[in-house]
């Protein structure tokens, strides 16, 4: 049966090429700019590099706080995680970092751009960053304020070219040189959290990282010994955060929270608005109306496909045929229809990415088509075909046998 099927939905196809172009290039359009889309959050969020550990980590990027008539919230001081996140029990490592900044360097009077941040002894520990040449720096060039640091593949290209190993040669960051101690894999600018071309000790800064101000360019990762301990660590750091007093009598609340990866990178950094709800809705809001439009143009096409086949649903239902063999024939039909456009679709989303990574258009992220987004595609086909084809066989299961015949 499902064979009839399929030569009668080509049979049908080859009939009215231009509608069947019009179909399948609305459903491989929509689809591809969806499978981008689901590429780029995949990666974003599903990317566990450099933190493979995620299901052992909560991460901490903001405190606000909030008085009568003032509001202030951002990323934390040295001094609140280490402190504060240090008196904890659950967590047996604590990593800290700065937000990443950019400076300018010259190598032979050309202009590079880098990006750098500081970190802690024990970000090392907690963060698995797929070291290339060398090895992190340890607690004691950390205490020490040794000028070393840790680069990117794509920092060691730039400022030294293709030469082999640069583990104890020098770059020059803010107009200071330091030794390199090691090389590390590229991470996308879109883990903000994680991202730098250069890695250096927190002890090297110029600002005072040892202000007891509660605001600050760092944000922490804290690790549990196990995902098991992650809730109770997770308990502890808010019970933490009750007994932690305001800054000063400007303001009556404070809040921070150890979240988890998803939530902490969509936080808005506001208590009162939700970024993961936004987020969500936003997407959910994005996917509706973009397959809204095609769904409709295809039920147009489609019902306009049936009025020029109603001599033959005529003569079906004439010799038999019962409505509902009708719809589940038509239904299966679209489905063929879109499942080809998905195929389309598919190779298009192949091309789009491909092209996307070649001109690198956001530094360091590669973009691919895993599992998890070709599951989404043919979810996608799915309900692409099925909505677009129930309307359309409802009006065709409708037709009076005696007008089907008289309309051709």
């Amino acid at each position: 049966m499902l064979k009839n099927y399929f030569k009668i939905a080509i049979a049908v196809l080859r009939r009215r090429k231009f509608f069947t172009f019009i179909s399948l290039f609305g459903i491989s359009f929509t689809l591809t700019i969806l499978m981008v889309l689901t590429a780029f959050i995949d990666k974003v969020v599903g990317d566990n590099y450099p933190d493979k550990k995620r299901d052992r980590l909560l991460y901490v990027n903001r405190v606000e706080q909030k008085g009568k008539d003032n509001m202030t919230s951002g990323t934390l001081s040295y001094y609140f995680l280490s402190h504060y996140a240090g008196m904890m029990k659950t967590p047996v490592k604590v990593a800290i970092s700065s937000g990443f900044s950019g400076t300018n360097t010259y190598v032979n009077n050309k202009k590079i751009a880098v990006s750098y941040k500081y970190t802690n002894a024990e970000y090392w520990d907690v963060m698995d960053y797929d070291f290339t040449e060398g090895k992190p720096f340890n607690k004691q060039q950390v205490d020490n304020a040794d000028h070393v640091a840790i680069i990117s593949e794509d920092m060691k290209k730039q400022y030294f070219g293709d030469v082999g190993p640069v583990v104890g040669k020098y770059i020059e960051a803010d107009n200071v040189s330091y030794r390199v101690l090691g090389v590390v894999k590229n991470v996308p600018v879109t883990s903000y959290m994680f991202f730098s071309d250069i890695y250096m000790p927190y002890t090297v800064s110029k600002a005072d990282y040892k202000s007891k101000s509660y605001g600050g360019g760092y944000m922490g990762v804290l690790m549990a010994a196990s995902k098991a301990d992650v809730p109770k660590m997770q308990a502890e750091y808010d019970n933490l955060m009750k007994r932690v007093p305001v800054e000063s009598k400007d303001y009556q609340h404070l809040y921070s929270h150890a979240y988890t990866f998803f939530s902490s990178y969509v936080d808005t950094g506001n208590e009162s608005t939700s970024g993961v709800f936004i987020v969500v809705t936003a997407i959910s809001i994005f996917v509706f109306v973009f397959m809204l439009l095609p769904t409709l143009n295809l039920v147009n096409i489609n019902i306009t496909r049936i009025m020029e086949r109603s001599s033959e649903i005529g003569v079906r239902k004439a010799f038999g045929a019962s409505s509902r063999t009708l719809v589940y024939q038509f239904i299966v039909e679209n489905l063929i229809l879109t499942i080809l456009g998905g195929i389309i679709g598919t190779l298009l989303s192949i091309i789009a990415l491909a092209v996307i990574n070649s001109i690198d258009l956001i530094t360091n992220l590669e973009l691919s088509i895993n599992f998890t987004v070709l599951f989404i595609a043919l979810l996608v086909c799915l309900v692409f075909g099925f909505l677009s084809g129930v309307y359309p066989a409802w009006r065709m299961s409708k037709l009076n046998v005696v007008t089907a015949l008289k309309a051709q």
